[in-house]
């Protein structure tokens, strides 16, 4: 059904992404960005709020017809937990609580992952680092789909199909591109999820389970605000690889529209992006960009020279370092000398105390 596309491969190229490079030539001329480079305490209680949300809304649900179920799962539970998926990106960045304290928000993206329903929160951290160190690496960046995907979803209606079914490709892609020995964290994070879809089974019922995975499947799919996956990499325009979306959607997924300017600067919290774009106006304000996400999805869908192939990919060069390339038994030792160190330190404390 449809017109078949043209493309039939990547858009290989032989330079180096740009956003380091943008990075020091704007910090250069406007030190005063560095200023922009600390946590945002904001999100702690935005992001609770968003959790303590749902968790009423699991209760609400528990008791309605599955047809409503369902309705609100999209029309209401979806922009929730996307917001949410968008606040586990900004805490994957440690804009909870900084640099200095990574660990504390490893753990606060593992609570954020809660009304998700699929524990992924630190497994998408160890591949993140990847994609802004290796955007568009071969065999790196897992946000490049496969062969097969560019392939086979070639027709208007098989890109439809492609969209609806992006989460299930973002799930299971990382297995065939760059699969990654398992963490403790990412064990601990799954262990904590499983258990609490149990309890809400258990002690809601089987609709609030129902709705809590349904609204993380659609809000991932055809939903407006799943649009931003499509509109920040995929070359709508021949050479440029990263756009930017500046519309109103912005206010429930913490500026991730910003999409050149959080590359360009991936330690400044969502918040201040924009003050990003205003103070570095010219390298921004010309760059092609979006006002509408659905615009994006229709003219992904229906424009024959645009296909899950129209992304840049290029050779990673020199010497390639991974995120959590190491092993689960010195992810384990690591975490149990830390827990031991601090033990110590407390019995230490208490004696001196006692003393």
């Amino acid at each position: 059904m449809g017109n078949c596309v043209t493309r039939e491969d990547f858009e290989w190229v032989y330079t180096d992404q740009l956003h380091a490079s943008h990075r020091q030539e704007i910090l250069a001329k406007y030190p005063e960005i560095k200023s922009l480079m600390k946590p945002d305490p904001n999100l702690i209680w935005i992001i609770t709020m968003m959790v303590l949300t749902q968790l009423v809304v699991f209760y609400l649900v528990k008791d309605l017809d599955w047809k409503w179920v369902i309705f609100w799962a999209y029309a209401f539970g979806s922009c929730i937990n996307h917001s949410v998926t968008l606040a586990i990106h900004e805490v994957s960045h440690n804009s909870a609580f900084g640099h200095y304290r990574a660990k504390w928000n490893r753990w606060f993206g593992i609570f954020a992952n809660l009304p998700i329903g699929i524990p992924y929160s630190i497994s998408f951290k160890r591949y993140h680092m990847d994609h802004h160190r290796y955007l568009g690496g071969d065999g790196i960046n897992v946000d490049i789909p496969t062969d097969f995907e560019g392939w086979f979803f070639c027709t208007t209606f098989r890109k439809f199909i492609w969209v609806v079914l992006q989460p299930l490709f973002y799930a299971f892609r990382p297995l065939f591109i760059n699969p990654k020995p398992i963490s403790y964290l990412e064990i601990i994070n799954t262990v904590i999820q499983v258990s609490f879809d149990i309890i809400i089974y258990y002690v809601l019922g089987i609709k609030s389970l129902v709705y809590m995975l349904a609204t993380s499947l659609l809000e991932l799919g055809l939903h407006p605000i799943s649009g931003h996956f499509t509109a920040e990499h995929y070359m709508f325009l021949k050479g440029h690889e990263t756009y930017s979306y500046y519309g109103p959607l912005n206010l429930l997924i913490f500026n991730v529209g910003y999409h050149n300017e959080h590359p360009d600067f991936p330690n400044i919290p969502g918040k201040s992006l924009p003050l990003v774009r205003k103070i570095a106006a010219e390298y921004y304000d010309n760059l092609p960009h979006y006002n509408s996400w659905i615009k994006v999805l229709y003219d992904f869908v229906t424009d024959n020279t645009i296909s899950p192939y129209s992304r840049m990919k290029r050779h990673p060069k020199g010497k390639v370092v991974l995120e959590g390339r190491s092993s689960l038994l010195k992810e384990f030792l690591c975490g149990a000398s830390q827990g031991l160190e601090s033990g110590l330190s407390a019995l230490l404390i208490e004696a001196r105390r006692r003393s």
